[in-house]
């Protein structure tokens, strides 16, 4: 065979060798990551559809004992969870024991103690009327459902980096005011027949308080995470600078996912990794104000990052906010297991996987047709500017395998 047939019989064979490890990494089952990615997304899959009113089958620990036992540096709850529903119906329907306000934040939130000493974050039901069909909120803006959901897209997403959330209803006549502290109780009124309370919050006003139907209210409850875990607060890379007229360095500076990989804890670990995965999770849900985010303390630089405080997402579905995507676009990587469970879910399996996974929730319906279908459609987006990645600098580049999983103490 001549010089130049065996030139392009090699860049031939290079060719399709290039095509087939595109292809293994974009959902196919060939390779042993795929594989592995692929049955991970089957046991997801099965373990969506949670029973409603499961309870767990021995008496040796507490939902919050069991809870906190999942707990380790790289997750929030394992992958394989069968009490998952026992603890989520358990939040939703054990005693309140206590019932004070929430001070930290901006949004308007109770803190709650359970039945054997739990603590949960319960968030009112309210409607932001910025977003109207028909002259109606979209029900998928109440900021206990953005809760709610996402928690069950961290689920989806394989991500297990958000804490759990359920739907609940309670009584503030007779579960909430009973156990209320005198600060607590000092903020609720009556609106005509319904009873409701303001809280103490940056931006909780008593001329805007969240209200019951009649008594009752429905809101979401978040299992705080265990002490033994402290967080440590640290500014996102690409947060916003919330001044007019002030950009930040990333808003006008494409180069500048360089200069955060000189940066600790961004230039070795996992965490420039888990930003990107975060960036792909608040495109999903349309959350462009994670300004900060939390990890756990002490931590080196290699725990996760947490998926903390989602109540701002879910706003307008029609409104698809690109640049909650700087970090995928500008630092052009992204983690191979994304990659495939992204290319798993694409097709109209996310929302698919959505509609179950919050089915067996209180709160059902969480979400609404037009957020189901911004799901899908967001997704497309994702999996497009990962293509655009690979095709500027190729997969090899774009595609990072990092699995690092630590041990639980």
């Amino acid at each position: 065979m001549k010089l130049k047939q065996r030139v392009v019989v090699l860049c031939g064979v290079l060719l399709l060798l290039g095509l087939a490890k595109v292809f293994l990494l974009d959902g196919g089952e060939g390779s042993a990551a795929s594989r592995r990615d692929l049955r991970a997304f089957r046991k997801m899959e099965a373990s969506l559809l949670l029973a409603k009113g499961a309870r767990l089958t021995h008496t040796l620990q507490s939902p919050w004992e069991v809870a906190a036992q999942w707990v380790g540096p790289r997750e929030v709850y394992p992958d394989d969870t069968p009490e998952l529903a026992a603890v989520l119906n358990a939040l939703a329907s054990a005693r309140v024991e206590r019932a004070d306000v929430g001070y930290k934040g901006t949004q308007l939130k109770a803190l709650l103690v359970l039945d054997g000493g739990q603590k949960v974050v319960f968030k009112p039901k309210r409607y932001n009327r910025d977003y109207v069909v028909e002259g109606e909120p979209y029900a998928g803006y109440d900021r206990h459902n953005a809760e709610i959901a996402a928690f069950h897209l961290d689920r989806i997403l394989g991500f297990r980096r958000a804490p759990l959330v359920v739907g609940r209803f309670v009584n503030l006549r007779t579960e909430i005011k009973p156990v209320a502290t005198d600060q607590l109780l000092s903020t609720f009124l009556m609106h005509g027949n319904n009873t409701c309370f303001y809280g103490k919050c940056y931006y909780c006003r008593e001329s805007e308080p969240a209200c019951a139907e009649g008594d009752i209210m429905e809101g979401s409850v978040t299992l705080w995470l265990p002490d033994v875990w402290p967080l440590q607060k640290h500014r996102h890379p690409w947060g916003r600078t919330y001044r007019e007229g002030k950009l930040a360095r990333w808003e006008y500076d494409e180069s500048y996912c360089e200069a955060v990989k000189k940066m600790p804890p961004y230039d070795a670990g996992p965490r420039l990794l888990d930003v990107i995965d975060t960036a792909v999770f608040d495109y999903l849900i349309g959350n462009a104000d994670r300004h900060h985010y939390e990890s756990f303390q002490d931590d080196g630089g290699a725990s996760m990052l947490i998926l903390l405080d989602n109540a701002k997402s879910f706003g307008n579905p029609a409104l698809d906010e690109r640049s909650i995507l700087a970090p995928l676009y500008q630092c052009c990587m992204v983690r191979v297991s994304t990659w495939n469970r992204l290319n798993l879910l694409k097709g109209g399996a996310l929302s698919s996987a959505m509609r179950q996974a919050t089915a067996h929730d209180p709160a059902y319906p969480v979400l609404t047709e037009p957020h189901l279908a911004a799901l899908d459609r967001r997704l497309n987006g994702v999996l497009a500017t990962v293509r655009q990645c690979m095709e500027l600098q190729g997969a090899e580049s774009t595609l990072i395998e990092d699995r690092m999983n630590l041990p639980h103490p």
